[in-house]
């Protein structure tokens, strides 16, 4: 370095300081995790250096937790006593690879999110019940699997597309059923451990897996020993009511699919836990490379990819050469320019660039690309969607809404009106045409990003999305159309339908909603938010089959949630006063949500899953008594329905008089207390306390077989049979995701 090139030696240590600093810095996503996990443990002393918000975990010594850079890589916590639970907030440590919490006494349910992209996860040996969560299925990356010392009660059919997947141990549980059909696609599954659970059926399913570890003693299988289960070295079948009779010829064979070799099971003794030097971080078993296959891997490949972006390069300038009049013209410059017109799509660009033996077999989704107009520049730019979301014309829309009358008007909300839309052909629709105003530039932009997300939700419960139109400004939704009102009106105004929502509905209500939260909070990856949970988005149809509207529509409403959460606190009483004090022209779907807020949405404008959870306990809460979430015609005590009800809820004499006077005494004593409780986890202050939905929609369903709705009337009881709830029930079970 030249003499004039050389740095100040005086800023030399401050430059290092800075570098220190900036590499220590731990995302800020990571610290807000961590932080639920610490509260969820209860705080625990034994966790040094831990905190329970901010911090800096990467850059200080927090016990347990390794990192890369600013992102936490593995969290090591075993055998420390920790008791409580894993929070809510796993799923947002993105870089976690590794996470070991076993040999503790951690409690409740394991979380349905967990960390994505996870290689090791071991939560044996602790006090876990309930069921395995869905987001299992999609970890793909997983490598090791340890859930065994737990009271977990279902396993479910998660793990067809776990191929990397090579220890999986269950055993010592409370498991029950048949083995999953999709322990059958794990095909690089070295070590299975079942034993000690209530599993039943047959095994055969396990017969074409190469295990060099299988242990399946200690539950209730029967039928005959597969005879491939001769080649597992380490068997154990004890325990169970298999025949004694020689089994019957196998099935033709069948080549098993493509496989790694098997990571080492340690098997000379049977281990609470899978030991610690089976985590991915002890790669001892592994191969290393020379340095000599290093340098010429890494020349090839460089070479390889130099070569694909001179090729890349060069046709695109050919393209560009041949182009450069743009996408538009000058003369265009007030119109749409025709797609038909651009003769390469970015299709075949891409497929001309990567093409070569190792890329030949990708497959590039289809996409919609509308060419939009920049007025300021006169230059097109290009918005990619994949979606199969049907797309409409202004034209059409005006016709079917007859240039969207005030006749055809159903409803309106914060982000605009919705139509009722009449076409040609006799079908009716619905048409959420969105208000300008409502939107930012920049989501305006991600308008058809936001129509790809939503035409992606498939559910029973859900309003099935049509189409959308982008065109000329305008920013339309098309949905199907929902006939009978929604629960708000039925229950708060339309005295015939109320008087028909009979706690029967109700729970069908309520159920088909929890159904739905469901899928979009545990299904949907990644997980859906609705943020804007209420009655009014609650439609039925004509037998009170509830479904549930906007849903995916977040990334459109926070600029009007961002202008709410500056006004609104958890004092229900200046709400009231704000709600009072409002002109005509603001929009009453704001202020109406404000009764439905979590209070961390209130307070700090957070807003999880978790919060959605304590919408949904306010809409049960309605369904329970009939009265809004917020209704400044009471007395000031009455006025916040979750308020003045929450300290009812767990008496019964109180609990019966909050019951809606519409039932006309008609409801399930023996249930009334269960729901009470349901609705009492859901609008707990702390959100790491609410329930996943998972264990909503679970005690819902338990809550509808057992009940036995009784009618009272002047003290006295009369049974009745309800069959008709029972049947519901059985058809809710039978409701497919």
């Amino acid at each position: 370095m030249a003499r004039g090139d050389r740095l100040p030696a005086a800023l030399v240590p401050f430059l290092l300081l800075f570098a220190a600093a900036v590499e220590s810095a731990t995302d800020s996503s990571d610290v807000q995790a961590l932080g639920v996990l610490y509260t969820s443990l209860n705080s625990p002393r034994k966790l040094s250096g831990w905190t329970e918000s901010g911090g800096d975990p990467c850059g200080g010594s927090w016990k347990g937790v390794s990192c890369s850079g600013s992102a936490v890589t593995a969290i090591k916590l075993s055998g420390l006593g920790l008791n409580g639970s894993l929070g809510y907030l796993l799923s947002d440590l993105l870089s976690l690879k590794t996470l070991d919490l076993s040999d503790n006494n951690i409690q409740k349910t394991i979380p349905y999110q967990l960390p994505p992209n996870l290689t090791y996860l071991n939560l044996a040996g602790n006090d876990l019940h309930g069921n395995l969560p869905y987001s299992i299925s999609s970890m793909i990356s997983l490598n090791y699997l340890n859930l065994s010392h737990n009271v977990l009660s279902e396993i479910g059919d998660l793990f067809r597309d776990l191929q990397n997947l090579s220890v999986l141990d269950l055993s010592f549980n409370n498991f029950s059923g048949d083995v999953p059909n999709s322990f059958g696609f794990m095909s690089n599954l070295s070590c299975l451990y079942l034993q000690n659970n209530r599993l039943t059926g047959s095994v055969n399913i396990l017969a074409n897996l190469d295990l060099t570890t299988l242990n399946i003693a200690n539950n209730q299988f029967n039928g005959w020993i597969p005879q491939g289960f001769n080649s597992i070295p380490n068997l154990e079948t004890g325990g169970n009511s298999f025949s004694n009779n020689l089994a019957p010829p196998p099935p033709p064979y069948m080549p098993p699919p493509p496989r790694r070799p098997h990571r080492v099971c340690d098997d000379t003794q049977e281990p609470r836990y899978m030991p610690s030097s089976n985590s991915p971080d002890h790669a001892s078993n592994k191969q290393s490379l020379t340095t000599g296959q290093v340098i010429g891997i890494a020349i090839s490949s460089t070479v390889g990819v130099l070569c694909i972006l001179l090729a890349g390069t060069l046709y695109l300038f050919n393209i560009w050469k041949s182009k450069h009049d743009g996408i538009i013209s000058g003369s265009d410059s007030g119109r749409l320019a025709d797609v038909g017109t651009n003769k390469v799509t970015e299709k075949e660009m891409q497929e001309q660039m990567l093409k070569s033996p190792s890329t030949a077999s990708l497959n590039f989704p289809d996409k919609i690309i509308i060419h939009k107009l920049d007025e300021k520049s006169g230059t097109a730019n290009r918005t990619k969607v994949s979606t199969a979301a049907t797309s409409y014309s202004v034209a059409s829309l005006q016709v079917a809404t007859n240039s969207f009358n005030q006749d055809c008007l159903v409803g309106e909300g914060s982000l605009g009106r919705v139509y009722r839309a009449e076409f040609p052909n006799g079908k009716v629709l619905a048409i959420k045409k969105i208000d300008s105003a409502a939107l930012s530039i920049q989501e305006e932009d991600n308008f058809l990003e936001a129509v790809s997300n939503i035409s992606r939700l498939r559910h029973p419960n859900i309003v099935a999305f049509s189409g959308y139109c982008a065109e000329y400004g305008q920013r339309l939704l098309v949905y199907e159309y929902i006939g009978n009102g929604t629960l708000h009106d039925v229950v708060h105004f339309v005295d015939d339908c109320s008087r028909k929502l009979s706690w029967n509905a109700r729970m069908k209500v309520s159920l088909g909603t929890a159904r739905a939260l469901e899928y979009l909070h545990e299904v949907c990856l990644p997980s859906v938010v609705h943020r804007n949970l209420k009655s009014a988005n609650v439609l039925l149809d004509e037998e009170f089959n509830p479904y549930l509207s906007d849903c995916g529509l977040a990334a459109l409403t926070r600029k009007t949630e961002r202008q709410a959460s500056k006004t609104v606190t958890d004092n229900v009483s200046l709400v009231i006063r704000l709600h009072k004090s409002l002109t005509q022209q603001v929009s009453t779907e704001v202020v109406g949500s404000f009764g439905y807020s979590a209070p961390e949405f209130a307070m700090t404008g957070m807003y999880t899953v978790k919060s959605d959870v304590y919408s949904f306990g306010v809409v049960m809460l309605e369904l329970l008594t009939g009265r809004k979430p917020l209704d400044s015609s009471r007395v000031r005590s009455e006025q916040s329905l979750v308020r003045w009800a929450i300290p009812q809820l767990h008496d019964i004499d109180a609990l019966s008089r909050m019951v809606d006077p519409a039932l006309n005494g008609i409801y399930p004593a023996k249930s009334l207390s269960r729901f009470a409780d349901i609705i009492a986890l859901c609008v707990q202050t702390e959100p790491e306390f609410r329930p996943p939905m998972s264990e909503v929609v679970q005690q819902l369903v338990q809550l509808v077989q057992r009940a036995s709705p009784l009618r009272r009337r002047s003290g006295e009881e009369f049974g009745f049979s309800y069959r008709a709830l029972e049947q519901e029930t059985r058809m809710a079970e039978n409701t497919p995701f």
